[in-house]
């Protein structure tokens, strides 16, 4: 091949068995069971282990004979603390599997938990660089089950986990494809009375994966078509989602359309994250709030290398095809469900700007921009989004 027609050459892969639809976390049993699970360890967060949904689910495993034991040790945005702490309650109760419920926190802490079992050398050394998810011992993986309880992140169909490391407060994302979920329930009535503003901000994080995805320059024209499908289905369901809670249907789209950004994604992401990571390690801010911060900005700065992509997009998803309809059209869908406009609204200010800046053109998501993201393209992102300039 030569010219151009050298480029069309890539990795695909797509996700594992997934059962979607209102009330099928009912089938939780027999999804463990076919994962090939005998003594799941439950990892889920703090909150959600409070709430009746998490023993309710509990309750289905134990009720069909399957002995789960709870764990819960898990940080809203996790470290690896966390993780040392669900493996060493992994091995002491001789679990064989893990089910992963809750939201993006939870499904990769459990996936992390599933994957260091079986290592012996430190999380960092599998970070989501070159081929160094090839130095882990793939053999001893656990099977996961993962049953998302929000329409963000889609990390139940990944094969990849951010945890932070706390000693430079830097969020890595760790890759493998023994991470991927052997079965997943996408079940959406486990999303209804999520609160407006984690439903906005987990909506925008679906958003920001599909669009990422979307403009990434790679070849991939199956992610494509999914990205751009999600981002129909954000833009029409998630203002449905915040204003009204219990819409089922608005719940049960926003759930596709988070596992969509997360199938895209393997495309590659972009600015966005690449800044997002950063700001939410040494802030705790939420992280798909921060990506709906900084979208507009960063959709922007690539205005040259996506102007056509966007207006296809513009038009599919019934806007005048134009690079400038779009972006109105994330500015009025973050103003009408609430997202802040500039950083401040997330309690973030430029003092660590340095810090951020060195840390976003390091994240692995800076590679997948569509322009080169060095210190001084992430410096004028960040400043603009300090000072609400799109």
């Amino acid at each position: 091949m030569t010219g151009d027609f050298v480029q069309l050459r890539a990795d695909w892969n797509y996700p594992t068995s997934v059962r979607f639809g209102a009330g099928r976390v009912a089938e939780l049993p027999d999804a463990v069971r076919a994962a090939g699970i005998a003594r799941p360890l439950f990892v889920t967060d703090p909150n959600l282990a409070r709430l009746p949904m998490a023993a309710e689910a509990l309750s289905l495993l134990r009720g069909a004979g399957i002995s789960a034991a709870l764990f819960s040790e898990v940080r809203p945005n996790p470290v690896e603390a966390n993780i040392a702490a669900g493996v060493a309650a992994f091995r002491t109760g001789a679990h064989d599997g893990v089910v992963a419920f809750g939201g993006g926190s939870a499904l990769d802490a459990g996936k992390l938990i599933a994957f260091m079992n079986a290592q012996s050398r430190p999380v960092w050394d599998f970070e989501d660089r070159a081929d160094w998810w090839t130095r882990a011992n793939a053999q001893g993986i656990a099977p996961i089950v993962a049953v998302p309880t929000t329409a963000g992140t889609g990390s139940e169909v990944g094969r990849a986990a951010v945890v932070t490391e706390e000693a430079t407060r830097t969020k890595k994302i760790i890759f493998h494809p023994g991470m991927m979920p052997k079965v997943v329930i996408c079940d959406p009535a486990l999303t209804v009375g999520m609160p407006p503003l984690i439903t906005a901000g987990t909506g925008m994080d679906a958003l920001a994966h599909c669009l990422e995805a979307y403009c990434a320059p790679s070849y991939h024209p199956l992610a494509d078509g999914i990205a751009a499908e999600g981002v129909r289905l954000v833009g029409e369901n998630l203002p449905r989602a915040v204003g009204n809670g219990n819409d089922l249907e608005a719940r049960a789209h926003m759930m596709a359309a988070a596992a969509m950004g997360a199938t895209a994604f393997q495309k590659g992401l972009g600015a966005i994250h690449a800044l997002s990571h950063p700001v939410g390690a040494l802030y705790d801010t939420h992280h798909g709030l921060t990506n709906g911060v900084f979208m507009p900005y960063v959709l922007v700065f690539n205005r040259t290398a996506v102007e056509p992509r966007i207006k296809r997009l513009a038009a599919y998803i019934g806007l005048r095809p134009s690079f400038r309809a779009f972006l109105d059209w994330v500015l009025a869908l973050r103003a009408e469900i609430g997202v802040p406009h500039t950083l401040a609204g997330l309690n973030v200010d430029a003092e660590h700007v340095d810090r951020i800046v060195a840390m976003a053109v390091e994240d692995p998501t800076a590679g997948g921009n569509p322009r080169p993201f060095d210190k001084r393209a992430a410096r004028t992102v960040f400043k603009r989004a300090v000072e609400g300039r799109v």
